[in-house]
């Protein structure tokens, strides 16, 4: 009985085994299968209180060999994922960077040509005091709606 026993445990293991070759590097499977074997003999040591019926100990033994085909499975997929994502970064930053020179560049520009606008109104007003209108001429002539108003 016990032969038989052995024998199905280890056609069932190489039975999974064979289905999750392309998921379980063989040290993985050897862990496991140390295992097995591990309970078998803690279990044939012990033969009036057995650990595990050797059923029981397949699908057990099936299912962590499951699991872990599947979080080997999850694991090359983030790792593929982040080398992509590395790819994809190193692909936008100097565009990022460009991009903010760019920015910061047109900032200083507008700032310098506004700066030079006040200091020309300065001069205008200072010179032809009547040349400008007053913010309350302003208001009064600007009919256009504003914008930043809800109504």
């Amino acid at each position: 009985m016990e032969e038989t026993e052995k024998e199905s445990i280890k056609s069932a293991s190489q039975e999974i085994s064979k289905q999750f070759k392309t998921l379980i590097n063989s040290q993985d499977l050897d862990s496991l299968k140390q295992l097995q074997n591990l309970i078998l003999f803690i279990s044939s040591e012990r033969s009036h209180v057995p650990l595990f019926s050797s059923s029981k100990m397949i699908l057990h033994l099936s299912t962590k060999e499951i699991i872990l085909g599947r979080l080997q499975d999850s694991n090359a997929v983030l790792s593929h994922f982040n080398e992509y994502s590395e790819h994809c970064f190193a692909e936008v930053s100097t565009d990022f960077s460009r991009n903010t020179r760019l920015l910061k560049s047109m900032k200083s520009d507008l700032d310098y040509i506004f700066q030079k606008l006040r200091s020309m109104k300065a001069k205008i007003t200072s010179t032809y005091p009547d040349a400008l209108p007053d913010n309350t001429t302003i208001q009064a002539l600007d009919q256009r709606p504003d914008l930043e108003m809800p109504q």
